[in-house]
């Protein structure tokens, strides 16, 4: 997956303090990213499906020797509860998590319950121009912007080499609730 890639490339470059921070990677996948932020300091929970909880394990036990924070894998399927992964984690990392339409409303509850008013999440995603994929894309972030705030990072802040036209990094806040 090239995004998760760019995205474990992008947090080396040192954009995001991670020592000593909580991080939280959603749909790890092979646990990459969330790996990396583990060996920069972050005490990280990467999450999956039950069926990738294997994979996760042996990809955490074959880096452990890199890792300078923590790093342990977890079940968590969007949309359910999240009360085990409080309080709200200074980053959330997500790289190629926008691809089902049917998973845009869970994973925008997922980050909606995961996320406190200091949370940053950094969104990594290759664009993709076939079938559904653009119309999936935009109905995402139309979505996410009732709630949060994106700001796109430019590509000269990507790491030199792995970086690409088609691939980007957004970072996401909660908008900040105006009182009466």
């Amino acid at each position: 997956w090239d995004a998760a890639l760019v995205l474990a490339k992008f947090l080396e470059t040192g954009a995001c303090p991670l020592a000593r921070r909580h991080v939280l990677e959603l749909g790890a996948g092979t646990g990459a990213v969330g790996i990396m932020a583990a060996t920069l300091g972050a005490n990280v929970t990467v999450t999956d499906l039950e069926e990738l909880q294997e994979l996760l394990m042996v990809n955490i036990e074959n880096n452990k020797h890199l890792v300078t924070g923590s790093v342990r894998a977890k079940v968590l399927k969007w949309g359910e509860d999240v009360t085990e992964f409080q309080p709200p984690p200074d980053y959330i990392l997500m790289a190629d998590c926008i691809y089902y339409e049917e998973s845009l409303e869970p994973l925008l509850k997922t980050l909606k319950d995961l996320t406190g008013p200091d949370t940053c999440v950094l969104c990594c995603y290759e664009q993709r121009t076939m079938g559904k994929n653009p119309e999936i894309e935009r109905k995402y972030f139309e979505l996410l912007q009732r709630d949060f705030e994106l700001e796109r990072i430019p590509l000269d802040r990507h790491d030199e080499e792995y970086r690409s036209e088609d691939i980007h990094i957004v970072s996401i806040h909660r908008k900040q609730m105006v009182g009466p």
